[in-house]
């Protein structure tokens, strides 16, 4: 099994995010629904289960995991990023264009 391999920025790994307890409940419920999403793809492989249906649950996977990043980004946009751009932190819109780069690869 391969390694995957997260690289992010210096200046990412010094910023924080806060999150209000209400908002980290909410993504971390998100986080128990597509984890327990996989453990039952694990289970259907396991037993055997038709492609048809594997590829109907891992799509399902890919929506669920693509409605938490449209989430946080929106959360990210409305929050850290005009905070940064209202306290004049111009460079903040390179690190959106890469953000977004690196969503369409």
């Amino acid at each position: 099994m391969s390694k995957v391999v997260i690289k992010m920025s210096n200046d990412s790994l010094k910023k924080k995010t806060q999150r209000s307890e209400k908002e980290k409940q909410l993504i971390n419920n998100r986080l128990n629904r597509i984890e327990g999403q996989i453990k039952g793809i694990k289970k259907m492989i396991e037993g055997d289960t038709y492609c048809n249906d594997v590829l109907i649950q891992l799509s399902a996977v890919e929506n669920s995991v693509r409605s938490l990043s449209n989430h946080i980004l929106e959360n990210h946009l409305y929050n850290c990023v005009t905070r940064d751009l209202e306290n004049g932190k111009i460079e903040t819109l390179e690190e959106i264009i890469s953000l977004f780069k690196r969503f369409n690869k």
